[in-house]
Order: C-alpha cells, then sequence, then structure tokens
C-alpha cells in the first residue's frame, strides 16, 4: 500500500512540475508579446491558468493511476503470494491496455504452471516413498525369517530368492529414476551410432526369456532388416519396457505380435498382446511417471517404464502411441525420426 501511495504521489508530482513548466513558459511568452506590442496584461488571468493547469494535472493523473498503475499494484500483491509459496493465486482485469491484459495473462499461465509443478513433485516423493517402502519391507521381513533356525532349507531358500527379487526391484526403480533425472536434465550425451535395429529388438526379446518362457508366452515377430543411426542404449530401454510391459499384461500361453518396418519417415515399431487392452481414460496418464492401471499395485512393475518410453521418444525426436485392439489387447506403436540406412 505505501509502495502505490508513493507511485501516485511521484505522478502526481511529476505532472504538476510539468504543468507548472507550461504554466510558466505561458506567462513568459505572454510577457514578451506585451513588451512587443505594447500591450498590458492583467495578472488575473494568469492565475486562472496556474490553476487550471494543476486541476488538469491532479485529473491527469488520477486517471492514469487508475487505468495503470492500479493493476500494476494489484499485480505487485500477488507476485508476492507466489513469492510466498502460494500458486494458487490468479488475477483479472478490465484494463483498456492491452500490455496489461497480457501480463495478466502470462502471470496466470505462470502460476498454473507452477502449481501443476508443486502437484508433480508432491505425488513424485509420495510414489518413491511408496515404491520404495514395499520392497523394503519384504527384504526385512524375509530377512527377519532367515533368522530363525527352526526354518528348513528349502524355506531359507525361497526367503533368499524373494530378497533377492525385491533387491533387484529395488535396483531396477533406482536405475529407472536415476535414467528420467538424466533426460529431463539433459544430462545424457546422446551417443549416435549405426546399428542394426532388428537385432536390437531380437536382443530385448531375448534378454527378457525368463518372463515370457515362464508365462508360456509366444511371439509372432516379423521385422525388416533396417540399420539406424540413433543412441542405441536408451532404444534398448524402449523395446524391453515395451516387450516386458506385453508379456506382463498378456494372459497365461498369450501371444505378442511384433512389427518392425521402414518407411519414408522412419522406421515404425509396433508391438501388440492379447490382454485385457488399456481404459480411455487410462490412455490418458499412462505415459506419466508412477502411473499405473492397476492401482492395488498387485502386478510387478513402478510406473516408470513407460514413462521412459515417452521421455526417450521426446529426447530422439520419436513418437509413441497406444490404441487397444479390436478383437481384444493393445498395441503400442513407436516411430522414429527418418535416420534409418
Amino acid at each position: 500500500m505505501k509502495k502505490k501511495r508513493r507511485v501516485r504521489f511521484n505522478l502526481y508530482f511529476g505532472l504538476a512540475a510539468i504543468l507548472m513548466v507550461i504554466m510558466l513558459l505561458v506567462i513568459i511568452i505572454a510577457n514578451l508579446i506585451s513588451q512587443a506590442f505594447r500591450v498590458e496584461l492583467s495578472m488575473y488571468p494568469m492565475i486562472f491558468i496556474s490553476a487550471a493547469c494543476l486541476l488538469i494535472a491532479v485529473a491527469v493523473a488520477t486517471v492514469i493511476a487508475k487505468w495503470l498503475f492500479d493493476p500494476i499494484a494489484e499485480l505487485g500483491r500477488a507476485l508476492d503470494k507466489v513469492a510466498e509459496g502460494d500458486y494458487t493465486v490468479r488475477v483479472s482485469t478490465r484494463s483498456r491496455f492491452r500490455e496489461v491484459r497480457s501480463i495478466y495473462k502470462n502471470f496466470n499461465l505462470m502460476a498454473k504452471e507452477l502449481e501443476a509443478t508443486e502437484i508433480l513433485q508432491t505425488d513424485f516423493i509420495s510414489n518413491v516413498s511408496h515404491e520404495f517402502k514395499t520392497p523394503i519391507n519384504a527384504i526385512e521381513g524375509y530377512a527377519t525369517l532367515l533368522q530363525d533356525s527352526g526354518q528348513t532349507q528349502e524355506e531359507c531358500q525361497a526367503y533368499a530368492e524373494r530378497i533377492l527379487f525385491n533387491t533387484r526391484r529395488l535396483s531396477e526403480l533406482v536405475g529407472n529414476i536415476l535414467l528420467l533425472s538424466r533426460l529431463d536434465n539433459q544430462v545424457i550425451q546422446s551417443r549416435r551410432s549405426p546399428f542394426r535395429l532388428d537385432e536390437q529388438v531380437r536382443k530385448a526379446i531375448i534378454l527378457l526369456e525368463p518372463k515370457w518362457s515362464k508365462k508360456n508366452t509366444a511371439f509372432d515377430v516379423e521385422m525388416e532388416e533396417l540399420t539406424y543411426t540413433g543412441d542405441e542404449s536408451l532404444l534398448l530401454h524402449v523395446w524391453s519396457n515395451l516387450i516386458d510391459n506385453a508379456v506382463k499384461f498378456g494372459p497365461e500361453g498369450g501371444m505378442v505380435r511384433i512389427r518392425l518396418t521402414g518407411t519414408e519417415n522412419g522406421p515404425v515399431f509396433t508391438i501388440e498382446d492379447n490382454g485385457p487392452g488399456v481404459p480411455e481414460e487410462a490412455q490418458k496418464h499412462i505415459f506419466d511417471q508412477f502411473y499405473q492401471t492397476d492401482s492395488s499395485h498387485k502386478m510387478e512393475g513402478n510406473g516408470l517404464g513407460l514413462a521412459l518410453v515417452k521421455k526417450i521418444m521426446t529426447v530422439s525426436g520419436g513418437e509413441v502411441s497406444v490404441e487397444n485392439v479390436p478383437e481384444g489387447g493393445c498395441r503400442f506403436t513407436v516411430s522414429l525420426p527418418g535416420e534409418s540406412a
């Protein structure tokens, strides 16, 4: 409020000074005219002119302060709230100045983005805490059971396997979080080199053999021989995550169909499963970090795989999309930029 009064006072003072200078110039010119034409001028008109100039200065200052400085003062108060951490504040104006309306619009957009960022950070911390807590509790529980000397050899072996399973789960979670962080901050230096894209997809299938053989999942694979120039290590994450998802959400003894073709715009990779598909509402968030269609978290995973796929595609200049297949299941399509040879 003090700043607002100081601004108005400076405005009044400035305009009054300008008009007083104008008034003095009028008096000087009047005196020159009087001396040149030997005409005697009365002081009463001069006093009237001075009073009129002063009143005009006050009126003009009031109008300008109302149209221009009031919106600025309101914006200043809103900025103070944002500085204090209140990102819900919004401002509105009926100012006739287009620049003022533009500033208000940009401020509201900034506040909205800051609010969304704060929500994402809060959700991220909550989700990370949950994903870390579950395997850590499991490891602690099985380690406690191992301390019991009354356990059989088979039971100890089973507990040790569960501890290893949850340790790997933690390791995968930490690795995915670090990779996402490096991608978000553009720390990773792109190492582009030519490699066989179809052979890399086959490598990803072989690496996941323990998972799909356990579920008796069959594969229908048709891929063209394609040499692609890109970041080989990052793209391996894409195929591994998509194939892992297809196996995970497909039924026992299900089928996974993989196609890789070269087009004028670049390679196109598609993968289909015959699982339950993805609900339409879930498709809007399926690439969000920690989002899982299974809210109970019964399925193995941490909700970072598809977020990684989306981020890698963004960094690589490609695209990834998801849709349900009419006969059942879902289809992921990856379109890479035209770097194939």
